[in-house]
């Protein structure tokens, strides 16, 4: 196997779910050119996202969010092309939105959507409901997961994702501090996994968006004023050698503990633990 090409957006986000979806379009067609199979997009990239471009539900018209998402779908199909979005998801009044990711196939069919699960303090209190369940898929033979921006400070699960046998994670999100991009970083080396950042222009004086190796290093950053990087994800790399052949396997074998129970010892000298 070759690898595969991801595509990484960087784009700005307004409050009008049209213009969302125009800038969304043309950023698939520009994935497309450059081969990539995917393309992931930040949180809330077509409906907005609140506490910044919304203030209130009542300020989005969910009818052109349909819209423009059914569109999204039939040009995917049309560009053979995955592709993750950031959005929030309609439930039934009185019920909040999930903050979501949709997962559109290269078919244009929605076959899957990742909600939120661990929102802030003012996401649950004010403006969406959580979600439940991690979200998996594959594509050409890799395998992808997906989490929303706060949920970066649950290391649980990033380590969920390990066991579901994640290649690459894909991280949406609308960040708040420059901390967050060490806390990416710190993941994507201690899981032996990529990390995909999308994140929006407004916060690109905190880091820009890009594909952190499993090495824990940027293969690529979106540069300046750019709107998306596409990289090759290549597991066979020799550069990745160490973290997928060697460390990845070695801790999945040391944390069902087979290889120290086995070895464990009756000594007295290490029983007592306040002696010389």
């Amino acid at each position: 196997m070759t690898g595969i090409r991801v595509g990484i957006a960087q784009p700005t986000i307004s409050a009008d779910a049209r213009v969302n979806g125009e800038t969304v379009r043309a950023l698939m067609q520009k994935a497309a050119a450059k081969r990539a199979r995917l393309v992931q997009f930040p949180e809330g990239m077509l409906s907005g996202y609140a506490k910044e471009q919304i203030a209130d539900w009542s300020q989005v018209d969910w009818g052109v969010v349909r819209a423009e998402l059914e569109q999204m779908m039939a040009l995917a199909a049309e560009l053979r092309l995955w592709v993750v979005l950031g959005s929030a998801h309609p439930l039934t009044p009185p019920h909040r939105p999930h903050n979501s990711l949709y997962v559109i196939s290269d078919a244009g069919e929605l076959v899957d959507r990742y909600d939120k699960r661990f929102c802030s303090h003012t996401e649950i209190n004010h403006f969406y409901s959580p979600g439940s369940d991690p979200v998996v898929f594959d594509v050409d033979g890799y395998r992808f997961g997906c989490m929303i921006c706060v949920e970066v400070n649950f290391p649980h699960l990033f380590s969920q994702y390990e066991r579901l046998g994640v290649e690459c994670l894909l991280l949406s999100a609308y960040p708040v501090d420059s901390i967050f991009e060490l806390k990416a970083r710190a993941y994507a080396a201690i899981n032996c996994y990529w990390v995909a950042l999308s994140l929006p222009a407004q916060t690109l004086d905190l880091m820009p968006a890009g594909l952190i190796t499993p090495a824990g290093i940027y293969a690529a950053q979106v540069t300046g004023r750019a709107e998306l990087a596409v990289i090759t994800l290549d597991r066979d790399d020799p550069a990745l050698t160490v973290p997928l052949r060697h460390a990845r396997p070695w801790r999945a074998t040391a944390l069902k503990g087979d290889i120290y129970r086995t070895r464990a010892v009756t000594d007295p000298r290490s029983t007592n633990r306040r002696s010389l």
